[in-house]
C-alpha cells in the first residue's frame, strides 16, 4: 500500500469501467447480460453493507469480533467505536459508540482479561480500559512502545491479535517504504503478555495486515516495492529474515537475535539468496501483481467449522487498491510453508484493509481508500460476507507432488472436461529480487501438461507437469466441468513452489 504505486486505476477510469459495466457494452458495441464475476459470487457469498452514521469516518484499520454479536472497530483517525447491530440482515438499527479517541491511526486490536483492549498505533500498543461501564474508555495506559516514528505518511504499525504464546506481533513499516533512521522500522517484533518487546524478525517492507493460521503460526502482507517483486504472504518466524535487507542495522540492538546476517545480493532470484541465507525465510504465497491485485492487506483464518463454507482453515487475504477478498490454501513441504491463492470476492465498497471473522462464521470486511485509492469507489466502509448455504464449484485445495500437483474441487467433476489436459493452461515465472522497485514476470518457463488423472474419489485431479522451485505456478482450468456441467466459478489459482515434495 504506497501511493507511490504505479498502476492504480484513476477516478475517471473507475466511473468509466462501472458505467461501461452497467450498461453491458461489449467492444463489439452489442449489449451484453451475462451477470458480472460479482453478482455471480453474490449467489453463494452475499455482501451485507453496515450502515455508518452521517459524521463518523470509519477507516477501518482494525475489527475486534465481541460477545453478544458487538464489533470494536479501530479508525485510521485515531479512534475506536463498538458497533452493535451489524449482524443484523439488512442492518436497520446499528449503533455507534465511540469507546475512545485520540490515538494515531490504529491498526491492531485485540480484547484482552479483565476488560482491557491492546491497541496498536503508530507508537506504542495502548492499554484501554472502562472501568465505570459507560462504553467509554477511562484509563490509557501505554503497553509496550520499543520502536520509533518520525511522523512519515508510511510508518504503518499493525499489530497482530495474541499468538499461542499470548504475543502481540508488531510489523514496522520502512520510512518511506524504501528505508529508515527510526529504531526498528522494517521489523517484526513481538510484545510478550507483560508488555517486553522482544525484536524477533527483520526484513519487512511494507506491511497491510497481519494474523496467524489455524494452526498459530503467524503470516504479515509484504507489498510490491525493493526487494518485493510482487506482493507476498510471509511467515513470520523468530531469528527469520523476510527479504528487504533495509533495517539491518537494527541488529546492533537486537542483541537476542547475534550477528546481522550477510546481506543479500541485488539483481537476483530468491530461490538463490535462499540457499546462501541460513536465516531467509521465503515467502508463503505470492499475490501476482495485476492479476490478483495491487495492494495485500488483512488476513483473516477460517474457523468458523462449515459455517463460511467448505474452506475450513483456508486463510483470506484483502486487497486494499482492487477492494477484494482473497482465498489463500498453505500446506508445508520439507518443513517450509507454500501454497496457492485464488480469487474469491470482488465488488466491495471501498478499499479492503481490515478482516475478522465473528463467531457466526461470518466474514467482515472494513475499507478505506484515502491516500491509496481504491476501485470500490467510497472513501470507507464496513460490510460482512456470508455464506448462503449453496457450495460454490471450486478449485478447493492445490497441493504439490513430486511431478506435479493434485487439484481438490469442492464438488465432483466431470471426469471428461477435468481428465482433459486441454481444459488446462499452465506457466510458472518469477521474479527479480533487487534492491529496485518491484520486478517484472521474468524466467517464464510453459512446461506441457503430460496426464490430467480424475482420482476415486471424484473431486480430485493429479495433474502430471515439471516444477520449478522459486516460481509462481500459474494454473487455469477453464475447461473444467463438475459433474452437474457448471464451470468453475474461478478457473485460476496461483501457486509459489519453495519445496518440491519426496512424491
Amino acid at each position: 500500500m504506497n501511493p507511490t504505486t504505479p498502476m492504480k486505476p484513476s477516478l475517471f477510469f473507475r466511473h468509466t469501467f462501472a458505467l461501461a459495466t452497467a450498461i453491458g457494452v461489449l467492444a463489439s458495441g452489442r449489449p451484453s447480460f451475462a451477470a458480472t464475476t460479482a453478482e455471480r459470487e453474490a449467489e453463494f457469498y452475499p455482501l451485507i453493507t453496515v450502515p455508518i452514521p452521517d459524521g463518523i469516518v470509519l477507516e477501518a484499520g482494525a475489527i475486534q469480533a465481541l460477545p453478544k454479536q458487538r464489533l470494536a472497530v479501530t479508525t485510521r483517525l485515531g479512534d475506536i467505536y463498538f458497533v452493535d447491530g451489524a449482524f443484523q440482515n439488512p442492518p436497520a438499527n446499528t449503533k455507534f459508540t465511540k469507546f475512545a479517541s485520540g490515538l494515531h491511526e490504529v491498526l491492531g486490536i485485540s480484547q484482552g482479561k479483565d476488560g482491557w483492549f491492546y491497541a496498536t498505533q503508530r507508537g506504542e500498543i495502548t492499554r484501554l480500559k472502562d472501568t465505570n461501564g459507560d462504553d467509554r474508555a477511562d484509563e490509557f495506559e501505554t503497553f509496550a512502545d520499543g520502536w520509533g516514528i518520525g511522523g512519515d505518511y508510511h510508518e504503518y504499525a499493525f499489530g497482530s491479535k495474541p499468538d499461542r504464546d499470548g504475543n502481540i506481533w508488531v510489523v514496522l513499516c520502512l520510512t518511506g517504504s524504501f528505508t529508515s533512521e527510526n529504531q526498528f522500522r522494517g521489523w517484526g517484533l513481538r510484545v510478550t503478555p507483560e508488555g517486553k518487546v522482544i525484536p524477533s524478525a527483520s526484513g519487512i517492507r511494507s506491511p497491510g495486515g497481519i494474523a496467524t493460521n489455524h494452526l498459530g503460526d503467524m503470516f504479515y502482507t509484504d507489498n510490491q516495492g525493493p526487494w518485493n517483486g510482487t506482493c507476498w504472504l510471509k511467515p513470520l518466524v523468530p531469528g527469520g529474515f523476510n527479504g528487504n535487507p533495509s533495517g539491518f542495522k537494527w541488529y546492533s540492538l537486537a542483541t537476542n537475535l547475534g550477528a546481522m546476517p550477510t546481506p543479500p545480493s541485488s539483481n537476483s532470484r530468491i530461490a538463490t539468496e535462499r540457499i546462501k541465507m541460513k536465516e531467509f525465510i521465503p515467502p508463503a504465497v505470492g499475490f501476482p501483481y495485476n492479476k490478483m491485485g495491487q495492494s495485500a492487506s488483512g488476513i483473516a483464518s477460517d474457523g468458523s467449522d462449515g459455517k463460511f463454507g467448505p474452506f475450513a482453515n483456508q486463510l483470506f487475504v484483502g486487497d486494499q487498491t482492487w477492494s477484494t477478498v482473497m482465498r489463500v490454501y498453505l500446506e508445508k513441504v520439507n518443513g517450509v510453508y507454500q501454497g496457492a491463492c485464488f480469487p474469491f470476492r470482488e465488488g466491495l465498497d471501498s478499499g479492503t484493509l481490515s478482516l475478522e471473522f465473528a463467531g457466526d462464521g461470518s466474514l467482515f470486511a472494513g475499507g478505506t481508500d484515502r491516500g491509496w485509492g481504491a476501485r470500490g469507489g467510497k472513501p470507507f466502509a464496513l460490510q460482512r460476507l456470508v455464506w448462503s448455504g449453496k457450495t460454490p464449484f471450486e478449485i478447493h485445495e492445490m497441493h504439490a507432488k513430486a511431478d506435479g500437483f493434485e487439484l481438490t474441487f469442492t464438488e465432483p467433476v466431470d471426469a471428461k472436461s477435468a481428465g482433459d489436459v486441454a481444459s488446462y493452461t499452465f506457466e510458472n515465472y518469477t521474479y527479480i529480487y533487487q534492491a529496485n522497485y518491484g520486478s517484472p514476470e521474468v524466467d517464464r518457463e510453459k512446461p506441457p501438461i503430460e496426464s490430467a488423472t480424475v482420482g476415486a474419489d471424484g473431486k480430485s485431479v493429479r495433474l502430471k507437469v515439471k516444477l520449478t522451485p522459486g516460481h509462481l505456478h500459474e494454473l487455469k482450468a477453464p475447461g473444467v466441468k463438475s459433474a452437474k456441467s457448471q464451470p468453475l466459478l474461478h478457473t485460476a489459482a496461483y501457486y509459489w513452489l519453495n519445496e518440491i515434495p519426496a512424491r
